[in-house]
């Protein structure tokens, strides 16, 4: 084979690859890793969900082709649940486009508007796809630094009056991956403000916004003024509704951008499986309850974390929506080494936060979906490993 594309060089292995790799080499030699990473919710979906599935899966007429653009029903779906959920209403054949997973739409958008030399505005930590895309297209990362003491937000005066105008795309993502942060209400409209001024696209990642705690509620971008006319979110099942697997998500609001991606989208994929597509509609619109007392699991889950690893002595903050700890580690020593320790030696496997970006280090993140016991043998064992 002759040598690979010259944009093969701009991509590694991703993180969780290389990681499951090393985890299943330790399991088959007999250890018992316990699995704190990564954040693959470990319940299944409501019944309804499944059912629907089942019943549709057995009709001989449903395991051909089918649009790109889904079912009307279910891109209806999308619309319906953003009007109860963020009484936002959209335009279900202009301002929805169903997605292989919001991932996928997160990489195509960006090869659809970046040309070699654009640059992209990065939150630093963030997820690992935002950069990745925007290498793989030839594009310049510019990273915008989530401080704790700006309560993880970007800081859009320090950005450089250069990179505002060379900037065509921004990525935002709240409740946050992996920080866990939250934002104020008048963010999103700051936003928007700032991005229109200067001809970016800003591109919301919305995947955590159903798993709240406390009474929290979190917004969607496009509930901004004219958001949904400038911005552009992404939102998955895979979190809200316990179907990771299932490659469920949706591109929402401005048309342009939801145009390009369907182009993209009309040359790499053949659309979604029927039966995946009319449980997906199910999901949305059925019984929505079941997902209230999914989170009460969540929250119970997150309580013992966070009151576990208090008594060990970090310093950690209780989060109010996502899935993730984001956890401060002991002065002196790096996140990956630490990670690794603990993994090598406690057999629990967490996130280095450096793995999100360089404003990463002195953070392991701690993923919420493993069951209680787990939960709690893993803290166990991080008690005995830190007191050795």
């Amino acid at each position: 084979m002759k040598n690979l594309s010259q944009r093969m060089e701009r991509v590694n292995t991703q993180f969780f690859a290389s990681l499951d790799k090393k985890i299943a080499e330790m399991v088959s030699s007999g250890i018992d890793v316990i699995r704190l990473d990564i954040g693959s919710p470990d319940m299944p979906p409501s019944p309804n969900i499944l059912h629907a599935l089942s019943r549709s899966a057995n009709l001989p007429t449903t395991h051909g082709y089918n649009s790109h653009m889904g079912t009307s029903e279910l891109r209806c779906a999308w619309s319906t649940m953003y009007e109860n959920v963020y009484q936002v209403k959209l335009d279900p054949e202009k301002q929805i486009l169903p997605l292989l997973g919001s991932k996928e739409g997160i990489f195509h958008i960006t090869q659809a508007l970046i040309d070699p030399g654009d640059v992209v505005l990065v939150p630093d930590p963030g997820y690992l796809t935002y950069e990745m895309a925007a290498k793989f297209a030839g594009g310049r990362v510019y990273k915008m630094p989530l401080l704790p003491e700006n309560g993880y937000l970007p800081d859009l005066n320090s950005i450089p009056t250069k990179i505002k105008h060379q900037s065509k795309l921004m990525w935002l993502n709240y409740p946050n991956n992996p920080t866990s942060a939250i934002v104020p209400d008048p963010f999103f409209g700051q936003v928007l403000e700032f991005c229109t001024r200067f001809g970016i696209l800003v591109c919301h990642d919305a995947a955590y916004s159903q798993i709240t705690f406390d009474g929290y509620h979190a917004p969607s971008m496009l509930q901004a003024n004219y958001g949904a006319e400038f911005g552009l979110e992404f939102n998955t099942l895979s979190k809200s509704h316990n179907m990771a697997g299932w490659r469920v998500g949706a591109a929402l609001g401005n048309n342009s951008a939801i145009q390009a991606l369907y182009r993209i989208k009309t040359q790499v994929d053949s659309g979604h499986f029927l039966p995946i597509m009319e449980a997906a509609t199910e999901a949305m619109t059925g019984d929505q309850s079941w997902l209230q007392e999914r989170n009460l699991i969540y929250e119970q889950r997150r309580g013992f974390i966070v009151e576990s690893l208090t008594n060990l002595g970090f310093e950690v903050s209780l989060p109010k929506a996502s899935l993730y700890i984001w956890c401060p580690i002991p002065k002196g020593i790096r996140s990956n080494d630490f990670a690794n320790r603990i993994l090598e030696n406690a057999h629990i496997s967490l996130t280095p936060g450096t793995i999100f970006g360089d404003h990463g280090e002195g953070y392991v993140r701690i993923s919420l979906t493993s069951p209680i016991e787990r939960i709690s043998q893993a803290m166990e064992r991080l008690s005995k490993w830190m007191v050795s």
